[in-house]
């Protein structure tokens, strides 16, 4: 079975200078006693095979036709699938270098993408074919393996989220940053999160905007959620007392009440912070929290529920948060290796299967 050895290679080395402060918050945390319940359900799944193998699938998003979109790294194509045609369509972008991480699709039913290796954000305008490219700083720093000599690395934009101004965020894994693009003028501001020099210490993974226009985003290398203000440019780091510091935050989300989610890679956890009350809430998916399982995918929909990707475990779940309980869904083919997952105006779900290269669905 494929493993996500390729996550690996998104973490490339790097030293960027910055120049902000931030402030790093403990809260309380408020987890319900006892470990979290669980029962495995029955869905309808539908499952579509890829022309080719090994592609490298990553997160999908889906425009107002309901077509999923979703970038392939492995063979550098940004791709879409039709569920009303049951057809792929694979576009090779301009400069790609087999790195296409996060997709967003706009209101308009343009494509925005973070191609990660190529060091640039890309907008893809499917009624024309036409691509458009931001390219980023290029960072360059110490070789730590050659005295004297340097590297030159991209900036590594990762994840990407739309705001209701017109504005592109995203991380940059090497840059220890966040990046805002303003679409209407095609310029870049770029947002340092630490205030010393470091080689690539917080790998700021995942991103999101809630209702109320704050950006939030996880950090890979440690347990924090950030948020940045961007009527202020300042930025504050958020950590749940007793999370282990190795912690792997990665895909995050707002539900519809402001309330922010987020999933980890390394120990079955999916976690929520309440900004209005303070408080986290841990979810753990394995008995005492223990274990190696990994989640990664994260989806809310517009009544709040809160639905993940088991990748290891080859499940999709639901979690009810009234009861603390998870509904698991088993994906039919062994050893899928779920990754991102979106749902649709009708309630299905759609995710990338990274170990079986197909796109998924699934009707709860």
């Amino acid at each position: 079975m494929k493993r996500l050895s390729f996550f690996c290679s998104l973490i490339l080395l790097t030293v960027f200078l910055v120049s902000c402060s931030s402030t790093t918050t403990t809260l309380p945390s408020t987890a319900p006693s006892g470990t979290p319940t669980a029962s495995a359900a029955i869905g309808n799944f539908q499952e579509y095979a890829l022309p080719q193998v090994n592609s490298g699938m990553m997160r999908p998003a889906i425009d107002r036709e309901g077509r999923i979109w979703f970038g392939e790294m492995s063979l550098n194509r940004l791709a879409v699938f039709d569920p009303r045609t049951r057809t792929f369509q694979q576009m090779t972008p301009p400069r790609g270098r087999f790195g296409i991480m996060g997709v967003e699709v706009a209101s308009d039913d343009t494509i925005w993408f973070a191609e990660q290796y190529a060091n640039y954000i890309g907008h893809y305008l499917p009624s024309t074919g036409q691509y458009h490219i931001y390219s980023l700083p290029t960072l360059t720093i110490p070789d730590p393996s050659n005295a004297g000599k340097t590297l030159s690395l991209p900036s590594a934009p990762n994840d990407l989220a739309l705001d209701s101004q017109g504005n592109v965020w995203f991380t940059e894994l090497n840059a220890d940053a966040l990046g805002k693009l303003d679409m209407r003028t095609g310029q870049v501001q770029q947002y340092p999160l630490s205030i010393r020099r470091s080689v690539q210490t917080l790998d700021p993974y995942g991103i999101t905007v809630d209702p109320q226009g704050m950006v939030w985003f996880t950090e890979a290398s440690n347990n924090h959620l950030g948020r940045l203000d961007p009527a202020t440019g300042k930025i504050r780091s958020f950590t749940m007392p007793g999370l282990e510091t190795r912690t792997t935050l990665m895909e995050i989300a707002s539900d519809p009440h402001g309330v922010i989610w987020a999933t980890s890679f390394t120990s079955g956890l999916l976690l929520s912070l309440d900004p209005r009350t303070s408080t986290f809430t841990p979810y753990y998916t394995l008995p005492n929290g223990n274990g190696t399982g990994g989640l990664y995918g994260l989806a809310i929909a517009s009544s709040s529920e809160v639905w993940i990707t088991l990748t290891e475990e080859n499940t999709i779940a639901r979690l009810d948060v009234a009861t603390h309980h998870f509904v698991l869904y088993q994906i039919p083919t062994k050893g899928s290796l779920p990754l991102g997952v979106v749902m649709d105006v009708h309630h299905t779900l759609w995710f990338t299967e990274a170990g079986s290269d197909k796109i998924g669905m699934l009707r709860p």
